[in-house]
């Protein structure tokens, strides 16, 4: 099976692997009730009262096979200008007011932080908010043209 985690990584996970340790998944090989299976929250994939996989499972066990996350340029470059300045995720949460997990998941890529956001880690790491947007005439004048 492929599960798709909130971090974006695509896991595949071999069910078969626990047809020995646990031989009730065996009945897994059916098909009609392994398609059955409902996803329960964060616990996992829950098939009878007997049969069940954790999540946990599932992402420790299984094969990364891709990463969906769109690119997050600004979490990179967090990261990036946090460990420049020498700080950890939780000494950038005192700084800004922004609870570590927040600067976590945006490091991560799972969250968009506000300008606001990004302007307070900006402040915290002893910087400033600027934007630039960099125009190329060229492309433009090409656009016109069609």
């Amino acid at each position: 099976m492929d599960v798709t985690f909130q971090d974006g990584k695509v896991v595949r996970y071999d069910v078969e692997c626990l047809f020995n340790k646990y031989p009730s998944l065996k009945a897994l090989e059916e098909r009609k009730l392994f398609l059955s299976g409902k996803l329960m929250g964060y616990y996992g994939i829950i098939w009878t009262d007997d049969l069940d996989l954790e999540t946990e499972t599932i992402y420790n066990e299984g094969v990364v096979i891709r990463d969906v996350r769109p690119a997050n340029k600004i979490g990179e470059v967090i990261l990036k200008a946090r460990a420049k300045a020498g700080l950890s995720q939780k000494e950038l949460a005192a700084r800004t007011q922004i609870d570590q997990s927040d600067i976590s998941k945006i490091e991560r890529g799972i969250s968009n932080p506000t300008i606001d956001t990004i302007e307070k880690i900006a402040v915290g790491l002893g910087g400033k908010l600027e934007f630039k947007i960099k125009i190329d005439n060229r492309k433009l004048l090409k656009q016109e043209e069609r």
